[in-house]
């Protein structure tokens, strides 16, 4: 819907900044809480308690750096890309994460830039695949600069095309698990290789 902000957060001072600053704006502002990051502890800087400190809506926070491949996440998804970027780092491959913070509207710009430097990009969310954020995400590379950067395809890892289900051990399975983003990361660095061989 245009004109209306949409922010998801990850980590507590991302709610604090995202909050604050959806309060202080003139316009109408969605806030997404994923309740399973509710028993989720997270470090929080003293600038974050600065009554004055805030995030901007629109703007992306980069939660990592790396080379060789980006991962892109909103809300819970981004601990889980964390998770896997640990994995890859043991197998040699440096993932940057991206916390999107912002859906609506979106930070073209920082996904852009880091395809342009890692030149490989594996999108994640718990969200089913059709008409979803990491489709938006996969349109904003294939549709810019950073379409002529990459080493292979674009890579997403989404909730399963199902019904949720109440049951916890298919709840697990219909969601993304840290071995899904790995294996789309191992993916994009394998291709790459074999054209490069």
């Amino acid at each position: 819907m245009p004109g209306l902000k949409v922010v998801a957060p990850y980590s507590s001072e991302d709610c604090r900044g995202l909050l604050k600053a959806a309060i202080r704006d003139p316009n109408p502002v969605v806030f997404l809480e994923n309740e399973l990051l509710y028993g989720v502890d997270f470090p929080v800087s003293d600038e974050a308690m600065s009554p004055d400190f805030t995030m901007e809506i629109g703007k992306a926070k980069i939660e990592r750096a790396g080379t060789d491949v980006t991962l892109v996440a909103f809300s819970k998804m981004v601990g889980t890309c964390l998770q896997a970027a640990e994995v890859l780092a043991a197998q040699g491959i440096e993932a940057e994460v991206i916390n999107l913070l912002s859906l609506r509207p979106i930070d073209r710009e920082c996904i852009i830039n880091s395809v342009k430097k890692t030149n490989r990009i594996v999108a994640a969310e718990e969200g089913w695949p059709q008409c979803s954020i990491t489709s938006e995400v996969c349109a904003i590379v294939m549709e810019s600069e950073a379409f002529d950067h990459l080493d292979a395809p674009v890579e997403r890892v989404t909730g399963a095309d199902v019904p949720m289900p109440y049951a916890t051990d298919l709840e697990k399975a219909a969601l993304p698990q840290v071995d899904d983003i790995v294996a789309a990361a191992l993916r994009t660095t394998f291709r790459a290789s074999a054209g490069q061989a």
